[in-house]
């Protein structure tokens, strides 16, 4: 039996049944990871300790790179020698293009996460910084609570003896943290709002807030990369091991404007650089790509510095690869692997269900693998991008299961695929082997 709570099983049920990966509850059904485990937990422990560290996934479209992210981040919230926060950006030329680094660092700011808070946590990360500076000032006995006026002027000491390694490069970041302690000790809330948006990397911050913290300007590209140094430290201060970054889908690059696509390359290689040399500590990025992103002519190897940082020897058994090399890769679902997830997405259904003995009987391992095979037919016998589809039927002939008394799924349910609820690279395997182009019926 699963040791899922309701709430949990809720969520990844609920994020199954549209057709998305869940953010959270992932290590439950997490199949054919395992290989993985040692080797990745080992360089999140070494990153920690100040080295930083890289990580290169590569799959097909439909072999769980997006999946594997996700289940990576949720494991470095959860590590017991120290948790992660974590963030996760989708590559895009329009709406993050990955040479504006400072966009990129918004992005990250949006999506940051840790543990037990969710996306969005920087000023909740800011907030727990200063209360930790406050209270190791009463701790030693530098301040008192009484005295609020001689408590704010040693938490502004701690702070620019904290800051120094970042001001100096990048006195903004600084100055700013500055203006928001200086802020929240005023009560003028509006402008703690801007100067956190400011740290955000947001842009359009008024001119009289900044001028309020002694700031010019918005965060730029060289600007972000000292700004997400400040942001390790903070974390570091905090408690936190360090930071997991996720640049997903950079295969999006290869179509992207040459210049674009060149300048992307480099700051790619850029932030390799500086997490080699140990600029980042505590910082652990992943990108994700497909095959042809690492080895096609427009993509990594138009760079050759880059190429050569990611340079990997692949073996023709996949159970051969090296875990701790710098790219990794997933090699997707066969059918046995489709039905042994099945089998434990059915098993967590079954937490919450109203029925749970009638969905047990009805949904059986029998009946998981027929559905499996069917699925995986419908999209050209293709069984490694078939996950997402079967998942999102499954849960859908669960609930009518669950639902309906006298639905029996192998007499009354026929699976039907339509080409708007497929993904690109679904829809390419389906329309291969539909005979209308518009929609598939098949009879279990």
């Amino acid at each position: 039996m699963l040791d899922v709570s309701p709430a949990r099983r809720d969520e990844v049920i609920g994020a199954l049944r549209r057709g998305t990966v869940p953010h959270a509850g992932l290590d439950v059904f997490a199949v054919g990871l395992e290989r993985f485990e040692s080797a990745l937990d080992k360089e999140l422990t070494e990153a920690s300790g100040g080295s930083g560290g890289f990580k290169a996934v590569r799959g097909e479209y439909g072999a769980g790179k997006t999946f594997f992210a996700r289940w990576l981040a949720e494991r470095a919230k959860k590590k017991a020698d120290g948790q992660y926060a974590v963030a996760e950006i989708q590559v895009s030329e329009t709406e993050t293009p990955l040479h504006r680094l400072e966009t990129v660092y918004r992005r990250l700011c949006e999506s940051l996460s840790t543990d037990t808070q969710g996306p969005g946590a920087l000023r909740d990360l800011v907030d727990n910084w200063l209360y930790t500076l406050e209270q190791e000032a009463l701790n030693e006995g530098a301040a008192t609570e009484d005295d609020e006026e001689g408590l704010d002027e040693e938490i502004a000491r701690r702070l620019e003896r904290r800051l120094a390694p970042v001001a100096s490069a990048n006195p903004g970041f600084a100055a700013a943290l500055r203006g928001y302690h200086r802020a929240q000790a005023e009560g003028e809330d509006a402008t703690a709002e801007g100067l956190i948006a400011w740290l955000g990397g947001q842009p359009n911050v008024s001119a009289s807030i900044k001028r309020y913290a002694g700031i010019k300007g918005d965060l730029d590209h060289f600007g972000a990369l000292t700004a997400l140094r400040g942001l390790l430290l903070l974390l570091r201060d905090c408690g936190h091991a360090g930071m997991l970054v996720v640049l997903d889908e950079l295969e999006t690059l290869q179509r992207a404007r040459t210049d674009s696509r060149e300048k992307a390359l480099n700051a790619l290689r850029q932030l390799l650089d500086e997490i080699a040399n140990q600029r980042f500590p505590g910082l652990y990025l992943v990108i994700t790509g497909t095959p042809a992103f690492f080895d096609g002519p427009q993509g990594v190897q138009r760079l050759a510095p880059l190429a050569q940082r990611l340079a990997t020897d692949f073996l023709p058994d996949p159970r051969h690869d090296n875990p701790k090399a710098a790219q990794i890769r997933l090699t997707g679902f066969d059918l046995a692997k489709l039905q042994g997830l099945g089998e434990t997405v059915r098993d967590l259904y079954t937490i919450g269900a109203d029925a749970p003995d009638r969905v047990r009987e009805r949904i059986d391992d029998a009946f998981i693998g027929d559905f499996a095979a069917s699925v995986a037919g419908e999209l050209g016998g293709r069984a490694g991008i078939a996950p997402r589809m079967f998942l999102r039927k499954l849960v859908d002939v669960m609930d009518r299961v669950d639902q309906i008394e006298d639905f029996d799924p192998r007499v009354h349910y026929r699976l039907k695929i339509t080409g708007e609820e497929l993904s690109e690279s679904e829809r390419n395997a389906w329309a291969q082997k539909a005979d209308d182009p518009d929609e598939v019926e098949l009879d279990l």
